[in-house]
Formats: C-alpha cells, structure tokens, sequence
C-alpha cells in the first residue's frame, strides 16, 4: 500500500481542549466544522464527547453526520440554516442555531416547531461578514423571546483579527457588542481560538476554540499558551526513490531547482493530490529518519523530492514528517504562505489512523 498516512493523537486533541478550558474557565464548544479541519470529525467527537461542553459545524450535513454516528452532546450550526425547511430537522436532533440574519428570524416567527430551540444570536461587531446590524440586535433578541419558540439565546460574535495581538480592532469589536447588548440577560460567546490563546481579559461564558484543539498556533508571533498545545496529525509518508546526482542536474517539474554540488535526492510518496501544498518551495522543512532535511524542487501530484545529501542514515524506505510534532504545520504553512488551517482542510486521498498518544 502507499505509505503516505496521517497519524492522528486524540489524546492530544483532548489535551488542547482541556488548555481552552483552563485558560478561560468558560464552557467550550469544540470546532470539528470541515471535518475537523481534516482530522476526522465523528472519531474527534466521539474522541472529546465525555469532556465537551458541546460541538460546532458549519451547516446541518455535518451535524447530521455527528448524530448519525451516536453523537448526543449539543451541536451548533455556525452558519444557522439556510432553507426554513431545515427548522424541523434543528427540532428534531436537538441542534442549536445560529442566527445571524433577519430573514432567519423571520422564518422562526412564521414556523411551527414542535418544541421551541437554542439560538446564538449574532451581531455584527465589524467583521461585517454575518450577523445583525447593532441597531437591529436588541429587537431581534426581544423578537425571539416573543415568538415563544425560543428556549434559550447566547449572545455572540466573532473577531476579525484577534490573530494580530497588538491590533486594536478586537477591543472595538468588544465595545461594539457590550453596547448593542445592553439589558439583554443572556450568556455570551465571544473568544475563538486566538482571542482564547491571546485576549485573556475578554468576558465569554462560552468560548468556541477551533485550530488550537489541533495543536497550531493561530499567531505569527510566540504566544506562551500556544506553545503548551501539543499537535494532533503527523502527516508522514516513505522515501520510495534515490538518486545520486552530479552538480548542475534539475529537480521535478520547471526544473525550479538544480544540484549545486553533488547530491543524493529522495523522492517522497506525497503530494499536492494528498494535500501537500503545491506552492510549498525548496527549502520547506522536514524531517527524514528523523533528522531535519527540505523539500527541493516542485511539488508534483503524487511525489515530491527531498535532500538525503546530508542524512547518510536515510535511504530507500526512510519514514518522512511532512508535518507533525517535529515539524510544525504552522512551520510549513509560513513556508508556502498560507496557513496552517487550509493545510489541515486540504487533506484528502491520505488514510487517517488514530492512537491515544
């Protein structure tokens, strides 16, 4: 079989979780929207379910695969429902619903629900993507409670940058939604997983951590609370080729790297059809039989090639950490300027296989 694999810790995974819940002594809802960010989202459920406050995913496919897997701790959908039709199945497997939008409002009025729901009423604070004007929030807070088919609201929002920790835009984002709250009893969600790692002074009865339950740091900078997760997926594969090559000999696709010296190249069973990223250029860490090395050249479909020259160790066979506890997604994610959540998202063809550490 193709070795190329990816390792997924779930005692890690818990690990993270449980710093979300120590740095902020708030209920947590863990993010497993894309299946958790390309880890596996029913065997991270099931992996957090005895500890987690709850769930959240994008839209109601994923909620429903959740509940299709025995899946029975509250689930929220991020994105709210985006036909009427859907309140039924919101009714009938317990999820809670974002709100972010007066016609969904509009449509909750108008429905007939066997039982009323949980919403998460959100306000646009100045991300200006989703979410209520703050002139219309009070009202729609009063409007839920009027149609009787509300069982409870959480007042949220979401920050814009709170990756940036000297930006001021968070603090005004904060003001923005304590102004358009005022005298509305309810709990509130505010903190994502920067503003859960970095803004520690930010009041959030719940707090809804996403990348950092997967061991990346969501800042360019060193943070002292990111640097305790630990991170979840390995992605490893096996050198399948060597060449021995003189100087001045290219490397793969463009021939975007030639040989300055003489050089022994390993070919990776890994590549952009796994997820690897294609834009990812020479020099890119990783790791062969477990000393530190880099990727050479382009990155094709199914292979891409590494520098064995100075790894005498490393041959035919040789396990390879495109990522994991040595190399570090963010590390690589910088690398190919992205960031580490896409390269999560992007995994696909690879196997995943779980462990308990």
């Amino acid at each position: 079989m193709r070795p190329a694999r990816a390792l997924i810790d779930l005692q890690a995974l818990r690990h993270n979780y449980r710093i979300a819940r120590e740095v902020t002594g708030a209920k947590a809802l863990a993010v497993i929207k894309a299946d958790a960010y390309g880890h596996g989202a029913v065997r991270c459920a099931q992996a957090l379910e005895a500890e987690a406050d709850g769930f959240a995913v994008a839209c109601i496919e994923e909620a429903l695969e959740l509940r299709s897997a025995g899946i029975r701790a509250p689930v929220l959908l991020l994105e709210g429902f985006f036909e009427a039709d859907e309140l039924a199945l919101i009714v009938e497997h317990d999820f809670w619903c974002v709100v972010h939008s007066l016609w969904q409002l509009e449509a909750i009025e108008q429905a007939v629900l066997s039982k009323p729901i949980t919403v998460w009423l959100k306000l646009d604070s100045g991300m200006h993507r989703v979410g209520l004007h703050p002139k219309d929030y009070p009202a729609a807070y009063q409007r839920l409670l009027a149609s009787g088919k509300v069982a409870k609201i959480v007042l949220m929002s979401h920050f814009a940058r709170a990756d940036e920790l000297h930006a001021q835009s968070s603090a005004e984002q904060v003001a923005v939604f304590e102004a358009a709250r005022q005298g509305l009893a309810a709990e509130v969600s505010l903190r994502n997983s920067p503003a859960v790692l970095g803004w520690p002074e930010i009041q959030s009865d719940w707090v809804r951590p996403g990348i950092m339950l997967y061991g990346a740091t969501p800042f360019e900078e060193v943070n002292a609370v990111a640097e305790r997760l630990q991170p979840v997926m390995t992605l490893e594969s096996k050198v399948i080729s060597v060449r021995e090559l003189p100087a001045g000999e290219p490397i793969g696709y463009g021939a975007r790297f030639i040989t300055d010296k003489p050089m022994r190249i390993g070919v990776v069973a890994m590549g952009y059809a796994d997820g690897y990223p294609r834009q990812a250029p020479t020099g890119t860490p990783v790791l062969v039989a477990g000393k530190p090395s880099r990727l050479l050249g382009r990155v094709s479909m199914d292979m891409l090639c590494i520098d064995l020259t100075d790894v005498a160790e490393a041959g035919l066979g040789s396990t390879v950490e495109l990522w994991g506890k040595n190399i570090l997604a963010s590390d690589v994610a910088k690398w190919a300027d992205t960031i580490p959540y896409q390269i999560f998202c992007n995994l696909k063809r690879v196997p995943r296989l779980y462990s308990e550490g």
